[in-house]
């Protein structure tokens, strides 16, 4: 590789596809990455990057020196609530012509917070594709902004999963399938 390829993206271009820009909290998040590449390289995996982030507007007052008095500036705090990044392939050599699509799931956090903007605070949910290469910068698609949204009354989210009652082998109350004690008598669960 020569010394100026090092600082340049692959020529590859990269898209992402998901079926819908809104979720709930709790969803799960299909989609695919494609993948065209228009040269050789090693690409070291191809996720998706799943990212949360909340700003908020700030103020402090600073003395400046030209005016001689205290002036207001305000900033952008921010902070990155939640950060997933799927993997839709590991390690892979692509020539040019090569092209691919690799599909990926990730969850949005059922605690997580919903979207939204206002003037002094925001919440935003953003995607995009990424084709990591090692020693060069990576090759990403457009991000996507996502509107989350809190689920709604009577959707698959908002359903309770069905609960599988079994008898207990020692005193014969009912408990969940998945509990490893009986809850009645204490007796551990015969797996």
């Amino acid at each position: 590789m020569g010394f100026f390829k090092r600082f340049k993206k692959p020529k590859t271009s990269v898209s992402l596809t998901v079926p819908k820009s809104t979720f709930e909290l709790g969803e799960d998040l299909k989609g695919a990455i494609t993948v065209s590449s228009e040269e050789e390289f090693d690409a070291t995996e191809v996720r998706a990057e799943l990212r949360c982030v909340e700003k908020k507007k700030r103020e402090r007052w600073e003395y400046d020196e030209r005016s001689r008095r205290n002036v207001r500036r305000v900033y952008w705090d921010m902070a990155t609530l939640h950060s997933a990044d799927p993997k839709a392939s590991g390690e892979l050599h692509l020539v040019p012509g090569f092209g691919k699509t690799f599909p990926f799931s990730v969850s949005i956090p059922a605690g997580g917070r919903e979207s939204f903007d206002a003037l002094d605070a925001g919440v935003t949910w953003s995607i995009k594709g990424v084709v990591a290469t090692k020693g060069r910068p990576d090759a990403t698609s457009e991000t996507m902004e996502l509107q989350v949204i809190r689920p709604v009354a009577g959707s698959t989210v908002a359903r309770e999963k069905e609960v599988v009652m079994v008898p207990c082998e020692y005193c014969g109350s009912l408990m969940p399938e998945t509990a490893t004690s009986c809850p009645n008598c204490r007796a551990p669960r015969k797996t």
